[in-house]
This record gives C-alpha cells, structure tokens and sequence, in this order.
C-alpha cells in the first residue's frame, strides 16, 4: 500500500512539472488538448490527478482555443513572435505555476507554494528558451524558420502530453534533462538574446545608414587596455578601437559587446569587459581575408585568416560606413605586404 502511495506522489508531481514546463512552450495548446482529453474520454484520471478535471469544462476548452488560434498565427510572423513572446513571459509562468497546483490536488499548502514556485521556474525557463531562439530566428528576415520552429514547439507540447500519458515518470526525467540543459546553456543564450536584442533596438532607433560618424576612436577602457597589454607583451598604443559585438570564431564567443582594436604594431584583438577579467582574443591578420556585408540587424565584418575559421564582428545595422573603413585600415597593410613580395 505503501508503494502505491509513494507511486501516485512521484506520477502526481510528475505530471505537474511536465504540464508546466511545456505551459513554458504554449500554454493554450497545452489547457486545450488536456482539457479535450478529458472531456471526450480519451485519457481517465486516476483519483490523484482528478482536481485536473477543470480543465475538461467546455468554457476552458473553448477559451483556450480561441487564444491558441490567435497565438498560432501571430506566433509565425517574424517579430511579431517575439513582441507575442514578451507578452506571455509573465502569463505562461503564472499558467504553468497553476497548472502544477492543480495537479497536486488538495496537498498541503506549503506543498503547494513549493510547488507552484518550482513549476513556475521551470515554465519560466522553457519560455525563456523558445524566445530566445525565435528572437535569433528573426534575424534572419525570411518567415521560413519561424513557421518551422512553430510548428516543431507545437509537435513538441503534442508529443510531451502524450509521453505524460503514457509514463509520467519517464517524462519527469526527460524534462529535467532538458530543463538542466537549457541552464547549462543559459549564459550563452542571453548574450545572443541581449546582442540580438539591441542590434533590432538600433536597427530601428539609430542613424540611417551611411549617415554616422566614420573617427575611429583610439580610447579603451583602462581594465581592457590593461588586458590587451599583458597579453600582447607590449607598450605598443591603441591605434584604432571600433565598438562592436562579437559574432563567432575560434576561442571568439558570441554576444560580447567590446571592441575591435588595433595595436600600434599592426596586431588586432577583441576585447571586452566582464566581471572577472576582460576577455581578449587575438584575432590572426598577417595574410588573412576581410570581408564585409550588410546583413538584415548588422554590418558585418568578418576576418578570415589563412586558415581555419573566421572571426565575425556584428556593428549597428546605421555603422555601414565606419565598418568600411575599419575593412580599409585593415585591408590596407595586407595589400602593401602582397606588393612588398611581388617586388622581391
């Protein structure tokens, strides 16, 4: 008696986790398809799980329709997705907090505060999760990607509710794993959803293109000049440091708001200030590539050694001439090197 008692705490809890966590994806079509479940008999509630009955009345079914139909469009139009998004980073933690109380029936209230806190945190970091990825989605201005990745977080609640179904505590697990997953990935996602963020924001608040300044400052933050230094062995000034986010490449992470800078010697380095020490990465230039391109958030510029991969540089989408001429001054020493060889 007393293992089945244990077995209907671990499925009950189970279940309130999984529920809130996909609420964390789409909470309508999650109250929708539980609830038409319920109503039409295609699943029994054992008497554990029966206060989740609610969700079978034909009110609920029918307002969470309506608002799952509303959200299936809005949520395949680039940018309107993530403004959808923002909207609901408070609703779907409430309704998965909810969700997880209502499973746990009439537990003991501090059980039930626990538990809607716990539920809420794990609703909060699967939406999380889904709004950063359809806010890096739509950098890309193309609706493609964000059709595809709605359809798959909506085959992904179908699929969720049907593995509680059919063994609750297999779903625990597989939740937990990806609810670990996605923290263990939080810090990265951020950034991206930071940077992502204000390259939009500048997008449509900054200069228009060709309109900024084009200077080339020749000042760093005293930590980040500091850091450059001790890693390049030399006293050699900032010749140039253009501001910029980082966009990838060997040792190079994404989402770091710095600076592209120059040294007097000729040697060019990302850097960027964090809690601890500055990050600083070297970026090779002797003989490598510049390339440049406008992109649909940024001016891009990328710096492709000779080998290997490329490092990428994200400037506000208006700084179409200062990335020019940061492709000039680097370009430049390159091309004197090439003539240099070809005389000799």
């Amino acid at each position: 008696m007393g293992d089945i008692r244990s077995m209907d705490v671990l499925e009950t809890l189970s279940v309130a986790l999984g529920l809130a966590t996909l609420a964390g994806i789409n909470l309508y079509l999650t109250v929708l398809v539980t609830g038409m479940a319920i109503q039409f008999g295609w699943v029994v509630l054992p008497p554990h799980l029966h206060d989740l009955v609610v969700l079978g009345d034909p009110w609920v079914i029918a307002i969470s329709g309506v608002f799952y139909l509303l959200e299936f469009f809005a949520d395949k139009i680039p940018w309107i997705d993530t403004a959808n998004d923002a909207v609901h980073t408070f609703v779907r933690p409430l309704g998965g907090a909810l969700l997880a109380v209502l499973a746990l029936g009439e537990a003991n209230p501090a059980v039930q505060v626990i538990a809607g806190l716990l539920a809420g945190g794990a609703a909060l970091t699967a939406h999380a999760a889904k709004a950063g990825a359809r806010l890096m989605a739509n950098v890309s201005p193309e609706p493609f990607s964000n059709i595809g990745l709605s359809l798959g977080e909506d085959a992904l609640v179908l699929g969720g509710l049907g593995l509680l179904l059919w063994n609750p505590l297999v779903a625990c697990v597989l939740t937990i794993l990806a609810l670990g997953v996605i923290w263990t990935m939080f810090p990265r996602l951020l950034r991206r959803m930071r940077s992502t963020g204000w390259l939009a924001w500048r997008k449509l608040n900054g200069p228009s293109a060709g309109l900024e300044a084009t200077a080339l400052q020749s000042e760093l933050p005293v930590s980040c000049f500091d850091a450059v230094r001790r890693r390049r062995s030399t006293n050699e000034p900032v010749a140039f440091a253009a501001r910029c986010i980082s966009d990838g490449g060997p040792g190079l992470p994404k989402g770091y708001f710095g600076w592209l800078t120059r040294l007097g010697d000729g040697s060019l380095f990302f850097v960027a200030p964090r809690r601890r020490d500055p990050l600083v990465v070297e970026v090779p230039l002797p003989g490598a590539s510049i390339q440049r391109e406008s992109r649909f958030l940024c001016e891009r510029l990328r710096v492709r050694p000779t080998s290997g991969r490329g490092f990428d540089f994200a400037f506000e989408r208006g700084h179409c001439r200062l990335a020019d001429e940061i492709a000039r001054e680097l370009t430049e020493p390159a091309r004197k090197e090439l003539e240099v060889a070809a005389a000799i």
